[in-house]
């Protein structure tokens, strides 16, 4: 998907998104972008925000910088929200599954999202 008609789909439901860079370059680390995202990676997001009722900001999306593999950010697989109280207690109800090796802690929602609470931020794969 084009990183403008993203935006555009994420902004009518609601969601936000911000940039360190203030830029949607993919090929800069500091950008956040949505070009090549899954429509499900889209899908997933706008579901979790419409059943958690909180505001949701996206600060990562498929832009260089971060782990690489087959269901990666690169790969539209993966983005990562702004934590909030209200982010939080939404993604603590769903049921943990555990540790990731980088000591963060795994929850899954039903519908098979992985939230997994980073330092400054929740990574989430979408199925």
């Amino acid at each position: 998907m084009e990183h403008r008609l993203v935006e555009e789909v994420l902004r009518a439901n609601g969601i936000g998104w911000r940039s360190s860079g203030r830029c949607s370059d993919r090929l800069i680390a500091k950008c956040t972008s949505f070009e090549t995202i899954r429509w499900g990676t889209v899908q997933g997001l706008i579901r979790f925000a419409a059943s958690s009722g909180c505001e949701i900001t996206v600060t990562g999306g498929t832009e260089r910088g971060h782990a690489h593999g087959p269901r990666s950010h690169w790969n539209g697989y993966k983005l990562d929200i702004a934590p909030s109280a209200c982010v939080d207690r939404a993604v603590t109800r769903y049921p943990s599954v555990g540790v990731r090796r980088d000591g963060a802690r795994l929850h899954r929602s039903p519908d098979g999202a992985l939230f997994a609470r980073e330092k400054n931020h929740w990574d989430i794969a979408f199925p």
